[in-house]
């Protein structure tokens, strides 16, 4: 059960960093008629946090296959976990206020994300309850 919370939290943020780069034209589109620049730099930060999220989602994913107990993982399982709550609280402060669906999944699937990550950091692995 830990490994099945561990990897569907990486799962869901890799979906999400997949998600960020089909609408990235549109979304600059929407923005109307802004300096070039303007749109340079609307595009990076969609690509950036797309990349971003990948990259946490990948991590998760490659440390829960190599190894769950070690004090490695576990501080990249808890590093991980601040940086998804981090953007949480910035989703919810910013782009929350957005009226895009989109836009309010991010805290919910952050949140989500790092709570599976906790509980499944929590949970004993069978090898760990056999051997009590």
């Amino acid at each position: 059960m830990k490994k099945i919370l561990l990897y569907t939290s990486g799962i869901l943020i890799l979906f999400w960093g997949i998600t960020h780069f089909p609408p990235t034209a549109i979304t600059v589109r929407d923005f109307g008629d802004i300096t070039a620049n303007n749109k340079l730099i609307i595009t990076m930060e969609w690509i950036v946090e797309g990349l971003t999220l990948l990259f946490l989602g990948i991590l998760i994913i490659a440390v829960t296959k190599i190894e769950t107990e070690s004090k490695l993982a576990k501080t990249v399982y808890f590093l991980i976990t601040g940086m998804l709550f981090s953007l949480a609280i910035l989703s919810l402060l910013t782009r929350f206020r957005i009226d895009f669906l989109p836009f309010k999944l991010c805290p919910v699937i952050f949140s989500t994300s790092a709570v599976l990550i906790l509980v499944g950091m929590r949970l004993k692995t069978k090898s760990q309850v056999s051997a009590t």
